[in-house]
């Protein structure tokens, strides 16, 4: 894949910023819900995606879920993994994290449940899941396809949106609105550290985060 330097801008700012700026161009803000189950910590990257459903594979594949995923991604994507025919069985498991850590993939995003979370944990591979279990797969769920538009919560996602979870949550910006959501996170980010800087100096919090901050939000929303 060819250089983008988006990713360095998306990987500088916080989720919470980024979910702002979100909200301020009236585009869907955040994904909640989802956890980290390894090794947590910020991951950012374009949207590798998955679509799993209910049963056995027609034709009984022999081929696992998620594999695709892995060998298509690389140190630029997140695999983000739509799971929700409400059966409790993993989307994700140990050894699809041994096999992404080793091609540099940053984590994985799950909407729905996730397994061997100690050994994802215990080579640093990041998992961020609804929620978590021991029932395997097999016989369970298939993949219906990988690099197909999937949903995220109520989000849609794209193959190649761009995507970033922290503890906080989780945001999607699709590819056409990357630049605008950018730069108005950075704006936000930049005034957000300029008034932590005020609240050090002795300026009241109240004052701090009163009509300045409000009117940059309103002015970066009749820009867009």
């Amino acid at each position: 894949m060819a250089y983008d330097s988006n990713l360095n801008r998306l990987r500088a700012l916080g989720v919470c910023d980024l979910s702002d700026a979100l909200d301020t161009l009236g585009l869907p803000s955040a994904v909640t819900g989802l956890v980290a189950t390894s090794a947590a910590r910020p991951i950012a990257g374009r949207a590798v995606t998955v679509k799993l459903v209910a049963g056995r594979a027609p034709g009984g594949s022999a081929r696992h879920l998620c594999t695709t995923a892995v060998e298509t991604a690389g140190r630029d994507h997140v695999i983000v993994i739509e799971q929700r025919t409400a059966i409790d069985a993993a989307s994700w498991g140990g050894l699809l994290s041994q096999a992404a850590r080793y091609r540099g993939i940053p984590g994985t995003i799950v909407d729905g449940p996730v397994r061997d979370v100690e050994e994802s944990n215990a080579i640093g591979y990041t998992v961020y899941a609804r929620s978590v279990t021991a029932r395997t797969a097999r016989g369970r769920i298939h993949e219906a396809e990988c690099q197909i538009p999937i949903c995220l919560g109520d989000t849609n996602v794209e193959p190649g949106d761009y995507v970033a979870i922290d503890g906080s949550g989780c945001i999607v910006i699709p590819q056409t609105h990357v630049q605008q959501v950018l730069a108005a996170a950075e704006q936000i980010q930049t005034k957000s550290q300029l008034m932590a800087k005020t609240v050090l100096q002795g300026v009241p919090v109240s004052q701090v985060m009163g009509a300045g901050y409000e009117t940059m939000l309103q002015r970066l929303k009749a820009l867009s």
